[in-house]
């Protein structure tokens, strides 16, 4: 089934992050250039039984389309089962991972776990795709480890049980996140004449130079970005402007100021105060990265667990950083 996506000389999409590109952050990266956008991944199981924080995973607003909504699981029954809770739900396409190297996840032999048996993964692809009413796309990784990086003999494979389109992330199960991400093997992939479905790469983007370049380098079809967007939305407006011969915009700490604020606010409004407060801690230090004497705002605002006073630590930040009151650290 075809995936219908913008027409662009190269795609720039969200990667799917557990807990970090939910619904808010998702709406921000959207508003700042994402072509396309992934939900956090989701357990089939969890879907299954009614799981309420694996269905608000799934929501989306209009807005955010086209959007993918990413699921994982390592038995088939389980994962042909929700099919029909995430197609109610009714995503631009349905997104199964294979990539995942977390323990909980690869230890039972779902997400980058499933390396270790490519006939399964295959075999669990093509029902996949055979029941569902939607396009399907994978992704994955180059290998389970450094003498298992098979990607280019499988990728093939994949794209035989009529999957729509194929993300790859350069690095290994056993790599985790650590070590450099292998783009070369990517580019191989796509640059196989039998390949004729979309290519996305993925892995160490933190930059619109680096992604334009890997762009040039390798031919993909689309670059995904995740760790680079944490803190960072404005990454997708970059690389847009990058791709068409602009110079990238200098972001003022006011505008950092005020769009964590409201990412704040928005995780507030979609997942109760205690919750959003909680899960905001991973954003905070990169919204402000780089910038000098930022730990003596950090801490007060990863400790805080009242809204109130983190407005007030996010308004001494812009007076701070704006030069109106050097004197502001002293008041911490």
């Amino acid at each position: 089934m075809e995936l219908k996506l913008p027409e662009k000389e190269c795609l720039i999409g969200l990667s799917p992050m557990d807990d970090i590109t939910d619904m808010p952050f998702r709406e921000l990266c959207k508003e700042f250039g994402a072509d396309v956008l992934i939900t956090e991944f989701i357990a089939s199981e969890a879907l299954n039984r009614d799981a309420e924080k694996s269905l608000r995973k799934m929501r989306f607003s209009e807005s955010q389309r086209p959007i993918g909504i990413q699921i994982f699981g390592a038995d088939e029954g389980e994962l042909l089962q929700c099919l029909e809770v995430v197609e109610e739900a009714k995503p631009d396409f349905i997104d199964i991972n294979w990539g995942c190297p977390v323990r909980k996840v690869a230890g039972k032999g779902a997400g980058s776990g499933i390396l270790q048996n490519i006939p399964k993964m295959l075999r669990i692809t093509a029902s996949m795709v055979k029941h569902a009413h939607l396009p399907v796309t994978v992704k994955t990784r180059i290998g389970y480890s450094a003498d298992s990086m098979m990607i280019t003999d499988f990728a093939e494979a994949l794209q035989d049980t009529g999957i729509a389109a194929l993300s790859i992330h350069g690095r290994t199960k056993t790599q985790m996140y650590s070590g450099t991400a292998d783009w070369s093997m990517i580019g191989e992939v796509k640059n196989n004449p039998r390949m004729h479905i979309p290519i996305f790469g993925n892995g160490d983007i933190t930059s619109a130079t680096q992604a334009i370049d890997n762009k040039r380098r390798y031919g993909v079809d689309g670059i995904l970005i995740g760790r680079g967007a944490i803190g960072n939305p404005w990454i997708f407006e970059q690389c847009r402007r990058v791709f068409n011969g602009e110079e990238e915009r200098e972001v003022s700490v006011g505008e950092r100021v005020e769009v964590c604020r409201r990412h704040l606010h928005a995780a507030i409004a979609f997942k109760g105060e205690h919750t959003a407060i909680f899960e905001m801690r991973k954003h905070y230090g990169a919204y402000f990265k780089g910038l000098p004497h930022f730990k003596a705002f950090r801490i007060p605002l990863v400790n805080s667990t009242n809204l109130d006073e983190m407005e007030e630590i996010l308004d001494k930040v812009k007076a701070y950083y704006a030069g109106y009151n050097e004197n502001i650290l002293d008041k911490i």
